[in-house]
């Protein structure tokens, strides 16, 4: 589409290596490429546009409202109206890290993954023993003496069979998991703002460097608020004249980061005697679960402070945050 907006031309390419070349192929530096935000589908194509130095822009769906709210909805209509708009400058563009930071995300995202399957393991083997009544006399079921216990338990040769094959399972996804932590410490070791985010009570050299790889470069949040909000932690706010409510969290944003903070928040109303006044403060009035999403919201918010400053958390366990520096550096 030209700059008043007629169309030169419109044609479809497969979402493949050889698509994806007769695309470029048709396209110059002086072009400008528009594409929706659709889960994991847009990173080959916008990589490969970014190989090439064309410059793209990826579309927010959420805030696109022409094509969220659109009554003939196709493939066809939508790529009609991002070009209208990219040719306006109207696009509600989603923000893309450097490829650095997109290789760590990829990294984080792995590890998560490793461990959800992981626990879903452990959950089958609860289930196993629990369907014949054994009692692990260990406190950790999956600890050294806990493993043996279960290779020991005598079972139907079936329930053996299938116990055998979950403990070699998470025996390879401990094993995967080692390695992507291996990984994630090399990373870390590198990053000075993961070192200034493991002063944060709440946060290890996992969470930390996940932090810092969902928000990249704290200047594009010129206000703390910006941040909470841009993580979907922050209270939605309705507005009729002089009247405000303000209600749960949007959860727009960033998953991850929603997710590792409110994690995060668990572990430091437990150790951080601020955070822990702060979190019986709200939940008297609030509830637990409230209680602890208030508290996620102020450390993200005392983050944007530390990485923007470029100072270590004021309230900080001197003694637990060498140790942590400690445990990248060794």
């Amino acid at each position: 589409m030209d700059p008043d907006g007629l169309m030169l031309e419109e044609f479809t390419f497969t979402n493949n290596h050889e698509g994806i070349e007769g695309l470029t192929s048709k396209l110059t530096l002086a072009d400008r490429v528009v594409m929706e935000s659709t889960g994991s589908v847009w990173t080959n194509l916008y990589n490969h546009l970014d190989e090439k130095h064309i410059p793209v822009t990826l579309a927010n769906p959420l805030k696109t409202k022409a094509i969220a709210s659109a009554k003939i909805k196709s493939d066809k209509v939508d790529a009609r109206i991002l070009a209208h708009l990219l040719r306006s400058n109207l696009v509600a563009e989603s923000y893309v890290p450097p490829k650095h930071l997109r290789e760590i995300r990829t990294l984080i995202r792995h590890r998560v993954a490793i461990v959800k399957i992981r626990t879903m393991v452990k959950n089958e083997v609860h289930a196993l023993i629990d369907q014949h009544g054994f009692t692990c006399p260990c406190s950790d079921m999956f600890g050294k003496g806990g493993l043996e216990w279960l290779r020991s338990l005598q079972l139907p040769a079936l329930d053996r069979l299938i116990l055998d094959n979950h403990l070699t399972h998470l025996e390879s996804l401990n094993q995967q998991t080692e390695r992507v932590d291996e990984e994630i410490h090399s990373e870390a070791v590198e990053d000075e703002d993961v070192r200034l985010l493991l002063s944060m009570t709440g946060l290890n050299v996992y969470s930390a460097l996940l932090v810092k790889s969902e928000i990249g470069n704290i200047t594009r949040f010129p206000h703390y608020k910006k941040l909470a909000s841009w993580a979907g932690i922050a209270p939605s706010l309705h507005q009729s004249g002089s009247v405000e409510y303000h209600g749960s969290i949007t959860k727009q944003g960033s998953r991850m980061l929603r997710w590792v903070m409110v994690e995060a928040a668990r572990v430091a109303v437990n150790h951080d005697p601020r955070m822990r006044t702060f979190y019986e403060r709200v939940k008297h009035r609030r509830g637990d679960q409230k209680a602890v999403v208030a508290v996620a919201n102020k450390m993200l918010k005392i983050i944007w402070f530390m990485l923007t400053r470029r100072e270590p958390y004021e309230s900080r366990n001197e003694k637990r945050y060498q140790k942590k520096l400690n445990s990248i550096t060794a």
